[in-house]
């Protein structure tokens, strides 16, 4: 008897490597994860250790078997995801070629810039829908090749985050086909463009780009090695799933056959997505953002990518925190999220104003400069620590309309929110007054997990089609939906008028500023 009841979903993210066990009709039973690693340096890398990524994708399966019985003989599939875009180099006997450069590295600004100056930029954004910037692979592998081309002399494959860890599971060198078209494709055709490579002046490295492989199609066998690094049975049949950003969306419900619904991610970034045909994308004027295909035929994501979302709220209670410790107080982060919404109640609405660029690697989306920082407007001496709170929340939530507005429209139908800050009731009236849609939560805790075990599902035959899953595994997780307040999105809309005059101001000043901090002290 056949007693295989459970996908394995991992989803390996800047922070933490998670992995997720679910049914086959999609109910979360247990989640284990490890703290991930990296470093930043001052000439603006940030960089992550491969094998050590890898050992700590092998230690949260291995701690699943603690929490379920039984775990390697139930595991009938393993999907994989991760943090997207970034660099992890590969070379001789599958070893990495020195640490990952992530999506947070901002050395390939100068690069980018060049490559805007191309002859063929245009072109290249017409086939990736993609604008280009600092996070990309196609970016860096161009700095690497002008700055560190031993690097790249090497290496025998270039791959992202999840193709890494699919490697050591399966021994197969692939990427998927969301990644492969916006950095090095064409969305229409998920296959890599001519055009697209000679625009980053990459035809000499084109050896370096993995195959393309649909995981929903065509999963591979865990190796005996990593079977023995993992617990789970050698044989397991492993897929490679998307690229983290749609797949956190297909968990949450970004594409449930509904008209002009949409998706936003309020995590560490803020990522906004739109589930359209591939026929139906506008490219906006100024070239930024993403076009990212789904796991269906036809359909893809716009999508538009704030650098730093609850990086903002982060670094303002860290402030916070660590005063209090200089002091010998305490002040725990979790305790201090949990007076989220008791700040904001007490904080006049839009009585500041704050733009959240707070990212070293400044912003992406919807507009690219990598001097962007962020800054408060309009501080008085009787504003207090919760006007600052709620400042940083309300520019969270005007950068997600700023996004929205970049792809075409200023609000979508109904907004499907994700991400650890939803819990709180203020900060979704917030987010749906300062978009203007009506938002609904997913009760979905690991959807970015649960995307990538969705594409399992599908490629071991649970489900004959990846809207057949939806049907199960997503829709019956939304929430009510929730109207935005009248009164409070009159006053956003007042507000994100300033908002927009601002920034617009501003980059002379980010570039000063910058041009400052470079100077020997």
């Amino acid at each position: 008897m056949d007693n295989r009841d459970i996908i394995l979903g991992i989803d390996s993210g800047t922070s933490v490597v998670k992995a997720v066990a679910f049914s086959l009709e999609g109910e979360q039973l247990s989640c284990t994860s490890v703290r991930n690693r990296y470093w930043r340096q001052r000439d603006g890398a940030a960089l992550q250790d491969m094998q050590q990524t890898w050992d700590d994708c092998c230690q949260a399966m291995r701690m699943l078997s603690d929490e379920l019985p039984n775990l390697a003989q139930r595991v009938v599939a393993v999907s994989v995801t991760g943090q997207g875009d970034g660099t992890w180099l590969v070379g001789r006997d599958n070893r990495p070629v020195g640490d990952a450069w992530i999506w947070l590295d901002a050395r390939a600004a100068d690069t980018v810039h060049q490559l805007e100056q191309h002859e063929l930029a245009l072109a290249r954004f017409q086939a990736t829908g993609t604008g280009l910037n600092t996070c990309q692979q196609g970016a860096q592998l161009a700095c690497m090749d002008s700055r560190y081309p031993q690097l790249l002399d090497g290496a025998e494959v270039a791959l992202h985050c999840k193709d890494w860890l699919y490697l050591n599971l399966t021994g197969v060198r692939a990427t998927d086909p969301s990644e492969a078209s916006f950095t090095f494709g064409n969305y229409r055709t998920r296959r890599y463009d001519d055009i697209v490579i000679d625009a980053l002046g990459l035809n000499h490295r084109r050896a370096l780009l993995p195959e393309i492989l649909d995981g929903t199609q065509t999963p591979h066998p865990l190796t005996e090695e990593a079977a023995r690094a993992t617990g789970l049975r050698p044989g397991t049949p492993v897929c490679l799933g998307f690229v983290d950003m749609v797949m956190t969306a297909l968990g949450a419900g970004v594409d449930t056959g509904d008209d002009d619904t949409a998706c936003s991610v309020i995590g560490s970034t803020g990522v906004h997505m739109r589930a359209v045909s591939d026929r139906q994308v506008w490219l906006n004027p100024q070239r930024t953002g993403y076009v990212i295909t789904l796991p269906s035929p036809g359909r893809v994501t716009q999508v538009q990518t704030n650098m730093a979302s609850t990086l903002n709220l982060d670094w303002l209670l860290n402030m916070a925190r660590s005063l209090v410790e200089q002091f010998g107080g305490k002040a725990d982060h979790a305790d201090m999220v949990a007076r989220l919404d008791d700040w904001l109640t007490a904080a006049q609405p839009g009585g500041l104003m704050y733009h959240p660029y707070i990212s070293i690697a400044g912003e992406r989306g919807p507009f690219v400069n990598a001097n962007a920082r962020a800054s408060f407007i309009g501080l008085c001496y009787t504003h207090g620590f919760a006007d600052l709170v709620r400042a940083v929340i309300e520019g969270m939530a005007l950068a997600a309309r700023d996004c929205y507005r970049a792809m075409g429209s200023d609000a979508p139908r109904e907004l499907r929110l994700s991400g650890g800050a939803i819990r709180s009731p203020q900060l979704r009236s917030i987010v749906a007054a300062c978009t203007g849609a009506p938002v609904r939560n997913s009760a979905r805790e690991e959807a970015g997990a649960a995307g990538a075990a969705m594409m399992a599902a599908v490629a071991i035959g649970a489900y004959p089609t990846m809207a057949s899953c939806v049907d199960t595994w997503v829709t019956p997780l939304l929430g009510e939906q929730e109207p935005p307040c009248p009164d409070l999105m009159a006053r956003y809309n007042t507000l994100d008028v300033s908002y927009q005059q601002t920034r617009e101001l501003l980059p002379p000043v980010w570039s000063a500023l910058q041009q400052l901090a470079q100077q020997p002290d």
